[in-house]
């Protein structure tokens, strides 16, 4: 017999064959257990406590998730599939990660039974590809521009004469409402929807052929101001921004129709770049150089105020004496702005960030918007520029009790605010309540009999699998789940049921036409997508090899250690040199 040899150092910990698959696929169903309960209109709330002692309580998927702190690489990449879903659609975090768990957890079974993964990856792409072409089978098209109001059943006999229907801002409204009924905020009714609508409808840019694009991030801002009601949160028709005018006392804080110029240069006088050293001979030079720091800035001001504006805002630094200057000439000003707000003011009063105020020209002021006012709320002041003519970009004013509360809503409002835009740039409809899931299932499982060979199997299970949204969505609502699913699984097998769910509030078998309840196709379409290819990912792993260290960069040696000082006491003890 030869000695075993050692290929790996003792350090490295190495899993590998069936033990590391059934980890994953445990690790994973552990990751959808957690947020299980969260699917849906009746789904409960998580709590969760940071290291700080601050609470998020919540039910996004992705904002639990982001939370957690976990061990296991594969719950890692779990969580990694919310965070990608919530980036791309901004719905449908939790369905992903619900989804993702069972077809891993289907799978289980063919690894027992000795099947080679790539087998089971085989089979699940096919069934990705065949659910997609389901989807776009039954999905319905919008026209979003017209916003007469339709009945469910006018729409689905026109998509039944296969018209192009033309359903509005009822769908839209539907739609986004699915979306919220199972959030928190799904009990203020149609607020945060509207909105939602109202914001996304104000931000988007015509890239033609019908094309919207509306950058959520950069150009709807969502200002949380405790205090007050929710019913008084508002979308303005402009900008607000925490600032104040500079000097309150002498600027105006309501000016009509306003000539808005922006800036991102310092109203001042240049500062050197570190010490900067100037020799003065003469006792004059002195008041001279003085003087020419002043003509500079009164300088600036007039070529500014040749514009007649009656608001200049700038992103740096304004000087007392151009304050003056600004004042004396009836004009309010206002500085240190973030970038991101002087973008947005930009888009929302037609004006151009200007770098160089020497530059400046006359197409560059602002005249698009109605009123900048400074409002006092709660204890803070803030400056609206507001009804702008058709501005670009907007800010949703959000009001509540609490901060919790405001958070909460904020997150909620972010993912209504993703389905507008999704719909906007996609204008496909799906039944929600796991309608689409039951269809895609039931025709699955018709196309298996027909695959030959080993993957027929696997396949079969990947339509199995679909079944797990709604029967999560049965369990949360706390119906009987084996007879609902028995109920769903026989409409289904009958043609012209496609639209058949369940009503998440009350469980019943209904028709989501009816109920408008509503999905977004990017969002299903992706949810598929990512879900089974995650799944394929993590069947694929065979080997998990901890515990590597990081290599240093070449050139750095080891930390060079600090410099002894010797101590009084050792100076005694030092040899003497000899001379």
């Amino acid at each position: 017999m030869h000695a075993p040899v050692l290929v790996l150092k003792d350090s490295l910990k190495r899993e590998s064959g069936s033990k590391v698959r059934h980890a994953n696929i445990q690790a994973s169903k552990a990751v959808a257990d957690i947020i299980r309960t969260t699917l849906g209109p009746r789904s409960m709330l998580k709590m969760l406590l940071d290291a700080a002692g601050g609470i998020v309580v919540t039910n996004d998927g992705n904002a639990i998730l982001r939370e957690l702190d976990l061990a296991h690489p594969a719950a890692k990449s779990m969580i990694e599939l919310s965070r990608t879903q919530d980036e791309e659609v901004g719905d449908g975090t939790t369905s992903v990660i619900v989804l993702a768990g069972e077809m891993l957890h289907v799978a289980a079974a063919f690894i027992d039974k000795n099947y080679h993964p790539t087998v089971i990856c085989r089979a699940y792409n096919k069934a990705l590809e065949d659910s997609i072409a389901v989807l776009d089978k039954i999905a319905m098209p919008i026209d979003v521009t017209d916003r007469k109001y339709y009945t469910a059943s006018d729409i689905f006999v026109m998509h039944k004469k296969l018209m192009f229907v033309t359903i509005g801002c009822a769908a839209m409204l539907g739609l986004v409402k699915s979306c919220i009924g199972t959030k928190f905020t799904g009990q203020f009714g149609d607020l945060i929807a509207d909105l939602a609508i109202d914001a996304t409808t104000t931000a988007g840019v015509d890239l033609g052929q019908g094309v919207r694009e509306v950058d959520i991030k950069k150009y709807i801002k969502v200002e949380k101001v405790p205090g007050g009601q929710l019913e008084d949160s508002k979308v303005l028709k402009g900008v607000m921004i925490n600032k104040d005018v500079v000097a309150p006392g002498k600027m105006r804080r309501k000016i009509l129709n306003p000539r808005i110029i922006l800036l991102d240069c310092p109203l001042e006088y240049k500062k050197g770049e570190n010490q900067t050293n100037a020799e003065l001979l003469k006792e004059e030079d002195w008041e001279v150089l003085l003087k020419m720091e002043e003509e500079y800035i009164q300088n600036m001001c007039m070529h500014l105020l040749t514009f007649k504006p009656d608001l200049v805002i700038t992103e740096k630094g304004l000087s007392d004496l151009a304050c003056h200057y600004l004042s004396k000439a009836g004009v309010s000003a206002i500085r240190r702005l973030r970038k991101t707000d002087n973008n947005r003011i930009a888009k929302a009063c037609g004006a151009v960030v200007v770098n160089r105020p020497e530059e400046l020209q006359e197409s560059d002021v602002g005249t698009g918007a109605g009123l900048f006012e400074v409002k006092k709320i709660g204890d803070e002041f803030f400056a609206f520029i507001v009804d702008c003519k058709d501005p670009k970009a907007c800010t949703v004013l959000l009001r509540g009790a609490s901060k919790d509360l405001l958070n909460e809503v904020e997150r909620n409002l972010q993912d209504a605010m993703s389905v507008a835009r999704n719909i906007l740039k996609n204008p496909k409809l799906l039944p929600g309540g796991g309608a689409t899931e039951l269809t895609v299932s039931s025709a699955l499982k018709q196309k298996s009999s027909s695959i030959e060979g080993i993957e027929k199997w696997p396949y079969e299970a990947a339509a199995i699998a679909f079944e797990a949204i709604p029967r999560t969505l049965a369990q949360n609502c706390g119906v009987n789940v084996i007879r609902t699913m028995t109920a769903l699984q026989g409409k289904h097998a009958n043609v012209g049921n496609e639209w058949v769910g369940i009503d998440g509030n009350t469980g019943e078998i209904v028709d989501m036409k009816e109920r408008k309840i509503w999905d977004s196709y990017n969002v299903k379409a992706q949810t598929f997508k990512t879900a089974i290819e995650a799944a394929c990912m993590l069947l694929r792993i065979d080997d998990i090899v901890s515990g590597i260290k990081k290599k240093q960069a070449p050139g750095s040696g080891p930390t060079p250690s600090k410099p002894k000082i010797d101590e009084e006491g050792d100076a005694d003890n030092d040899q003497l040199i000899p001379e």
